[in-house]
């Protein structure tokens, strides 16, 4: 938004002031519409999109019109309001539920909209100024830090391959310590069906095989939730004030989760055949299995999409 743009914007809101402002943005919406973004009369040459939100109180769909950048392939608005000291009313729908759509007059997509922190926020706003200076007469207007949302696509662009993304990846972590659990519970099973007598015979090495497989797994599930905890819990807070309260369920989740854990670790390392009841122990990896899959699941639902948007899969090498 220029100089010049941010005063049409300006002497629009002086034209409709005490009039339905709501029926001058539903005018200037079909328009925008009726000729793939590109606007007539005092909005000739802007970038504009229609931003589509869920109302934080109401539930329903809400449009707004406005200012559009991009940068790196991700789409910029900017919560400014013309400079109002109150943030406008799509920004809380986004924080309450950050699943929007975007329409940029040739592209239709989903987003799912990032509030970056502080600093990189002022970093964004600087490149927003330098492209569209009247921002910064909107800043100079108010004592609100005039926030920056990110709108990070949902899915490849239109003839893209889609590229696989952090949150496919915890997907697969999940898939491997589900397996490696299975593995557990079923040399748990060979235990009790077998009975100790004969596992000391036919499987003398059993024991031990438990306690390696234990190891190896009760240290990556150790890591796996540490690495959550410690960098992508914090990072999804941080831009996406909506899934807090899932975050710390998550949270919470790993502290149970690693309780049972070192009880399990405590009975597979002191496990011995013909003393110890390997009846409890399948009993405690069955109990083990059931609150991971339901913790994995709930993950899975709530923060898979958000990290798919928003990083790439590491890459190892």
């Amino acid at each position: 938004m220029s100089e010049e743009q941010s005063e049409a914007w300006e002497a629009s809101a002086d034209t409709w002031a005490g009039h339905d402002v709501n029926e001058f943005q539903r005018q200037v919406i079909a328009e925008f519409r009726a000729n793939s973004g590109k606007m007539s009369g005092m909005f000739e040459g802007w970038t504009l999109a229609v931003l589509t939100t869920v109302g934080a109180r109401s539930g329903l769909r809400r449009e707004s019109i406005l200012g559009y950048l991009e940068f790196d392939g991700k789409g910029i608005v900017v919560a400014s309001s013309n400079g109002a000291d109150k943030h406008p009313g799509w920004y809380h729908n986004l924080r309450r539920n950050p699943i929007v759509t975007v329409e940029t007059g040739t592209d239709t997509y989903q987003a799912i909209a990032a509030i970056p922190p502080t600093q990189e926020r002022d970093k964004l706003f600087d490149r927003v100024i330098a492209e569209a200076p009247g921002y910064a007469d909107h800043q100079a207007r108010t004592t609100r830090e005039i926030p920056v949302v990110v709108l990070h696509r949902i899915g490849p662009r239109p003839g893209e391959e889609r590229v696989k993304g952090m949150g496919d990846w915890i997907v697969e972590v999940h898939d491997w310590l589900r397996k490696e659990l299975q593995t557990l519970r079923a040399q748990a099973d060979q235990v009790v069906e077998g009975g100790a007598d004969t596992i000391e015979r036919t499987r003398p090495d059993l024991a031990q095989q438990m306690r390696t497989h234990c190891l190896n797994f009760c240290g990556a599930l150790k890591k796996h939730h540490g690495g959550e905890d410690m960098a992508v819990f914090p990072m999804l807070a941080e831009r996406f004030p909506a899934l807090a309260p899932a975050l710390a369920r998550l949270g919470e989740e790993h502290k149970v989760v690693a309780r049972l854990q070192e009880d399990i670790q405590r009975l597979v390392d002191g496990f011995v055949p013909g003393e110890t009841d390997p009846v409890r122990l399948r009993a405690d990896l069955e109990r083990l299995a059931n609150q991971l899959e339901s913790h994995f699941r709930y993950e899975e639902e709530t923060i898979v999409t958000a990290l798919n948007a928003t990083a790439p899969a590491p890459d190892f090498g």
